[in-house]
């Protein structure tokens, strides 16, 4: 793009902004500072289009199409109602849901104007809400499409929207590409008619729609440890986001004690004051929380992210006095094997995606249940379920703290997963042992699985071109071992096959494994490693002594995936 062509197109994108924030935005950068229009900001906001994809939009708010602001939210919705008419749902519900980020009410009630004119019948909620009540609304309501505005975990400058279908699932290839094509031929601005405020097509949901959430959570997730056994003491944080009102109702309703809540962190707060980067897996993100456990001598801490469709769990750690994290695959094996454990038969499934531990494949063979392996992301698990209806669904879960507990939500959801979870823990503690006992037996039995990532940025606009071609070197030039190990497999995932295709490279050896993608919502390369140790023997040191193997092992291959990418 020229000079001359970004320079008319930020004009005709301010003459058409009804916002007055970025409109001025835009002006700033046409004047400059004295010297001239601003180019390099102007080219950053203006040079590239935010890509519509499989997690809808996602990116940091500002003017222009390479930012998330009202102007990209109408058109992305003009073009998804364009799509949702031309596959024969022309004038049923959607539904409209939105977190307590900047912008997000606004975007909310743009998006309902858009569909309202467009002749939808819209339910708008009437409250933030947390982006697995949005989900499970879907299909509550009978709604052919919903619209949830969050950037889940990303910073706070940043904002998103997202898109489920009539089946209550995230959209998946073609339908994503096919709305990409709608919001690419909308028109500018004001070609997309709105709905006035107050206009009838519009109905506010709320207390009903969470009402009717809360039920079902409990119903899904039965408690199954004694109600009358010792009270536990759990610490609650929802990092500053939407989950806490809803999370406090389902433990009511299922029984528990009200968690403590960590006063910080507990109301909505589009800053998140409190920690750099709002997701729970981030280092120092649950320091607040911890010392808050530590004074009450707690026996379990949760935390939502703030969308709260993610859970993260740490627990008392055998170090007197200090706490240990656990991770999305410890999470995710724990919470499986509880779940199967409460159920029969050889028609139940779990799933799970090919970035995470390999362990939960191994449990369902020895529980005699089905097992499937998706691509990365909750899109694809939800999708195994309705892949496969004639089994019952049990579990689902990715390392990044996503879990989905059978079949209310088809996505994560971290609020049921934390009702099962703090249900193992009173089970656990029930019976004078920890949840870290229980991993314990789990190793033992299956052998210890060792699992990290890294985490490589790729800023710019050229980011994603480079993050690709990092992805095409680890693919045309693989290397012959990992840690030592011989290289017995490699799976260029964007070819297809068992799975459908997408961007990522996995290599395996007889003990190892390593996936190099691009992440699909930020501008990272994500590296997951995975070791594979048996533990010889039922003893303690046996235990041990696999996992100082295993992690050593594992290491290694984080340090092989830094060089097969290099650094940006």
């Amino acid at each position: 793009m020229t000079s001359d062509d970004l320079l008319a197109a930020a004009r005709a994108w301010r003459d058409d902004d009804p916002d007055p924030e970025t409109r001025a935005e835009v002006e700033r950068l046409l004047e400059g500072n004295g010297r001239g229009p601003d180019l390099d900001g102007l080219r950053d906001r203006f040079g590239a289009t935010l890509a519509f994809g499989t997690a809808g939009l996602r990116g940091e708010m500002g003017a222009g199409p390479n930012r998330m602001n009202r102007v990209t939210v109408m058109r992305a919705t003009a073009g998804l109602a364009r799509y949702l008419a031309d596959t024969g749902h022309a004038g049923e519900p959607v539904i409209v849901g939105f977190d307590a980020r900047h912008g997000s009410a606004a975007f909310a009630a743009d998006a309902a104007a858009v569909l309202a004119a467009a002749g939808f019948t819209v339910r708008l909620t009437d409250r933030p809400v947390p982006t697995p009540v949005l989900a499970f609304g879907v299909r509550h309501l009978g709604a052919c499409a919903g619209v949830q505005i969050t950037a889940s975990h990303n910073p706070p400058r940043d904002n998103g929207y997202k898109v489920y279908l009539g089946d209550g699932a995230q959209i998946v290839p073609p339908a994503d590409a096919e709305i990409a094509a709608r919001i690419d031929a909308v028109g500018p601005l004001s070609s997309v008619e709105r709905a006035p405020t107050g206009d009838p097509r519009v109905t506010r949901v709320g207390t009903d729609l969470v009402e009717a959430y809360v039920a079902a959570a409990v119903d899904v997730a039965p408690r199954r440890s004694t109600p009358d056994g010792p009270p536990l003491d759990i610490v609650y944080t929802p990092l500053h986001g939407v989950g806490r009102d809803v999370l406090l109702a389902v433990f009511a309703r299922a029984g528990f004690p009200a968690p403590a809540l960590v006063p910080e962190q507990s109301d909505p707060d589009p800053d998140f004051p409190t920690v750099g980067f709002p997701n729970p897996e981030e280092p120092g993100a649950l320091d607040l929380a911890f010392a808050l456990a530590a004074e009450r001598g707690a026996d379990v801490v949760i935390a939502n992210d703030p969308d709260a469709d993610r859970l993260a769990v740490a627990v008392p750690s055998p170090t007197r006095g200090e706490w240990r994290a656990l991770t999305g695959d410890e999470i995710g094996i724990l919470l499986a094997d509880w779940l199967l454990d409460a159920g029969h038969g050889g028609d139940r499934l779990v799933a799970t995606s090919v970035v995470s531990s390999s362990m939960l494949g191994r449990l369902a063979e020895a529980r005699g249940v089905a097992f499937a392996e998706t691509l990365t992301g909750f899109k694809w698990i939800a999708r195994a379920a309705l892949d496969r209806p004639e089994l019952r669904f049990v579990y689902g879960y990715e390392e990044a703290l996503g879990s989905c507990v059978g079949t209310l939500v088809r996505d994560k959801d971290g609020m049921t997963a934390a009702l099962a979870f703090v249900d193992l823990v009173g089970a656990e503690t029930q019976r004078g042992r920890s949840v870290l006992d229980r991993l314990d037996d789990l190793a033992r039995e299956l052998g210890v699985h060792a699992t990290a990532q890294r985490s490589i940025p790729f800023e710019g606009l050229d980011g994603l071109a480079r993050m690709r071609a990092a992805v095409d070197a680890v693919a045309d030039a693989p290397p012959t071992a990992l840690a030592g190990e011989p290289v017995t497999e490699v799976e260029d995932l964007r070819r297809g096959g068992r799975l459908p295709p997408a961007d990522g490279v996995v290599l395996r050896g007889e003990s190892v494994r390593l996936i190099v993608r691009p992440s699909g919502t930020e501008p990272k390369l994500k590296c997951y490693a995975e070791a594979v140790v048996p533990v010889r023997g039922g003893s303690d040191e046996d235990l041990t002594v696999a996992r100082a193997e295993s992690g050593a092992r594992l290491a290694a291959v984080l340090e092989a995936a830094v060089g097969l990418v290099g650094r940006p």
